[in-house]
């Protein structure tokens, strides 16, 4: 048994009665409002939320404790009609996560219902052998009567063992949901140590926090091809850590947006996720941010595998 494992098991055996752990996709559409629920589920900041659709590029696990039982959640890039390698990629990502996970949850934006991507889930969903259930989201902006019956239509499609009307923004219907989970997973050790809430490297998060930073300033004027990635990361001896990263672009045109009229642009950037960051990290953070331009690096194999995607052929 490893240090981790064996951290994780001693906490475990310190909760009254078996203990419940397991693995859980929360699949949906683009911009359903499944990282806002992660976030919400879990109790910390997980996964990156903005505006734009497909933010959530490859699978973030979050972990939560609920009672005995350690839920691990795992948010997936939002499930669309692919056009480019990196969509291909993200969709992937998502359907193999679904069906690694021992349970699926399936998040319904309650406004938009069944049209769309969300119909070509459900088909999808049949193919899928694990148990699912439905959370339909903000619930606070439908009447009652259209819920119930976007709750019928989606249950008529796909046998859902519960359905759920939930609001990722202000928590209600999420304490049932995870009720529900707590007692619906296998018994069996927790999987991580009991202070752990994700298990994306440090790096990597930084990296995600900038471009959530890069996309809520730039939502309508830079366009989805954008990728951040942290180079360099030094602790140092007063205590402090100095991050360097690089935000990565595909046009000259671009760069200018993302730099803005004497480096306005990118100082506020840099300014919030060095916040954010220093919050996290409890210490002082010192951060320095680069935009390149490289052309096309939607087909470099070498990004797709500092994001977590496998590079679709």
């Amino acid at each position: 048994m490893t240090q981790e494992e064996d951290i994780a098991a001693g906490a475990a055996a310190e909760t009254s009665g078996p203990t419940h752990s397991g693995f859980v996709a929360l699949i949906g559409p683009t911009n359903a409002g499944k990282s806002t629920l992660v976030n919400r589920l879990v109790g910390a900041k997980v996964s990156i939320v903005s505006h734009k659709v497909q933010t959530t590029r490859a699978i973030v696990r979050g972990i939560a404790i609920h009672d005995n039982a350690q839920i691990v959640f795992m948010d997936t890039p939002g499930i669309f009609k692919p056009r480019r390698r990196l969509d291909r990629a993200m969709v992937t990502s998502a359907w193999g996560g679904a069906k690694d996970a021992d349970l699926i949850v399936l998040l319904i934006d309650s406004e938009r219902g069944l049209r769309g991507d969300a119909e070509a889930i459900l088909e999808g969903l049949k193919e899928v052998r694990q148990p699912k259930i439905l959370l339909l989201n903000k619930i606070d902006r439908v009447n009652r009567e259209d819920l119930l019956a976007l709750a019928a239509a989606a249950n008529e499609k796909i046998a859902f063992e519960r359905t759920f009307m939930i609001s990722a923004e202000n928590g209600s219907g999420c304490d049932d949901v995870m009720d529900y989970l707590a007692k619906t997973l296998p018994e069996g050790p927790w999987y991580y140590p009991e202070d752990q809430i994700s298990d994306l490297p440090m790096r990597q998060l930084a990296a995600e926090i900038t471009r959530e930073k890069l996309f809520l300033r730039l939502h309508q004027e830079l366009p989805y091809a954008s990728h951040v990635e942290t180079e360099k990361w030094e602790e140092r001896k007063d205590g402090s850590v100095r991050i360097e990263q690089v935000i990565y672009l595909e046009r000259d045109s671009q760069k200018k947006i993302a730099l803005g009229k004497g480096g306005e642009t990118i100082k506020a950037i840099s300014t919030a996720s060095r916040k954010e960051l220093s919050e996290i990290l409890e210490q002082p953070v010192h951060l320095f941010l680069f935009v390149k331009v490289r052309e096309n690096w939607g087909d470099d194999p070498e990004r797709f595998r500092e994001m977590g995607l496998d590079f679709p052929k």
